[in-house]
C-alpha cells in the first residue's frame, strides 16, 4: 500500500477552513449583523437555537456559549419542536436557525409558527435566496465556496464558518452587556475556572488556633516551637490586640543562623521581617497566588483592618485547585 501523506491532507483542510473564515470576514453584512445583535441584546426571554444534522451540533455549541457568557440560551431540535417542543418557545424569545442550504424541511415547517407568534428570527445559511433567509428578520450569510472535504460533501468549512459567526455574536453580546469574569465563573462553578474566579481567601485560610502566632518578646527558640507545631514554615508576630507586627519564616531563621545568635536569649522581634506581604480575606484566592508568585514567597498573612485573621500557604492553594 502506498503510504498516504496525512500531514499534507491535514494542512490542506486547515488552510481551506482558514480561507473560508477569511471570506466570511470580507463579506460581512454590517446592517444585518447590527439588527441581529440588537434583537439578541434586547431579548426579554431566551435565545433559542435550532438546526438539523451537523448544523444542529454547531447550534448546540452556540447556545452553550451564549448561555455561559450572559445571554440565556438553549438548543431545540427542530424535529422535536414540530412534535411538541415548540411549546418551549415563547413570544419573548429570539430564534437563531442554522441551515447551510436554508431549506431544511424540519426548520421550514416551523416558520409559520414562528411568524404567527411574532418571534424574531435570525438565520445563518449559505444562501441569501433560501426560504429560511427570506423569512428571517436578519439573515447572516455563512456560505462557503467549497467544503474542506475533497468531495465537497461533508460539512467542514461550512460548519466552521457557522461556528465562528456564532462565537462572534456571543462575544459581541458579552462585551455589550459588560459581562465580567466573576459572572462567567458563576456559570462554571464546578471547574478549575470557577475555583480560580470564585474561591475567596477566607474559605481556604488557616484561622483561629491554626494560626502560628507569637508576640514580639517571644524568644526565637519558642517561636521555632510554634512554627513546628503549626507546620506552616512560618509564624506571625502580633501585639496584644492581634495587630500584625511582622513575620518570622524559614528564610529569617537561616539569616539568623548566619549571625550566630543565641536563640535562647534572642527575642523574635530582633530577627523578624517587619514589613510582610498580606492580603484581605475577601480577596480571591487567585489574587493571593499572584501575590505569592510575584514576591516569590510560599506563605501569606491574611489581615482585616491591620488585625491578623488568618494565614495561607502555597499548599493550601494547591489543595483548593487554584494552582
Amino acid at each position: 500500500m502506498t503510504q498516504f501523506d496525512f500531514i499534507a491532507s491535514i494542512k490542506r483542510t486547515i488552510t481551506a477552513e482558514r480561507d473560508a473564515v477569511s471570506e466570511l470576514l470580507s463579506r460581512l453584512d454590517t446592517q444585518a449583523l447590527s439588527i441581529a445583535c440588537e434583537l439578541l441584546l434586547n431579548c426579554k426571554g431566551r435565545i433559542v437555537v435550532t438546526g438539523m444534522g451537523k448544523s444542529g451540533h454547531i447550534g448546540n455549541k452556540i447556545a452553550a456559549t451564549m448561555a455561559s457568557t450572559g445571554s440565556p440560551s438553549f438548543f431545540v431540535h427542530p424535529a422535536e419542536a414540530a412534535h411538541g417542543d415548540m411549546g418551549m418557545i415563547t413570544q419573548n424569545d429570539v430564534v437563531i436557525a442554522l441551515s447551510n442550504s436554508g431549506e431544511s424541511s424540519e426548520i421550514i415547517t416551523l416558520l409559520p409558527l414562528i411568524k404567527r407568534l411574532n418571534i424574531p428570527l435570525i438565520s445563518l445559511t449559505g444562501s441569501d435566496h433560501s426560504s429560511l433567509a427570506q423569512a428571517a428578520d436578519s439573515h447572516l450569510n455563512v456560505g462557503v465556496s467549497k467544503e474542506a472535504c475533497p468531495l465537497d460533501l461533508a460539512p467542514s468549512s461550512s460548519t466552521t464558518v457557522a461556528l465562528v459567526m456564532g462565537d462572534a455574536l456571543a462575544i459581541a453580546l458579552l462585551e455589550a452587556r459588560g459581562f465580567t469574569a466573576e459572572e462567567f465563573a458563576f456559570s462554571h462553578p464546578g471547574g478549575s475556572l470557577g475555583r480560580r474566579l470564585l474561591l475567596k481567601v477566607k474559605t481556604i485560610m488557616h484561622c483561629g488556633s491554626q494560626i502560628p502566632q507569637v508576640t514580639e518578646s517571644t524568644l526565637v527558640k519558642d517561636a521555632l516551637m510554634e512554627m513546628t507545631q503549626k507546620g506552616l514554615g512560618m509564624t506571625t508576630i502580633v501585639d496584644e490586640n492581634r495587630h500584625l507586627k511582622g513575620i518570622f519564616t524559614d528564610g529569617d531563621l537561616r539569616r539568623a543562623l548566619d549571625k550566630d545568635l543565641d536563640f535562647h536569649t534572642t527575642q523574635v522581634s530582633d530577627v523578624m521581617t517587619s514589613t510582610c506581604a498580606n492580603i484581605h480575606p475577601e480577596k480571591l484566592a487567585a489574587e493571593a497566588l499572584q501575590v505569592m508568585e510575584e514576591k516569590k514567597i510560599n506563605a501569606l498573612v491574611v489581615v482585616d483592618q491591620d488585625q491578623l485573621v488568618g494565614v495561607l500557604n502555597m499548599h493550601d492553594l494547591l489543595r483548593a485547585g487554584v494552582i
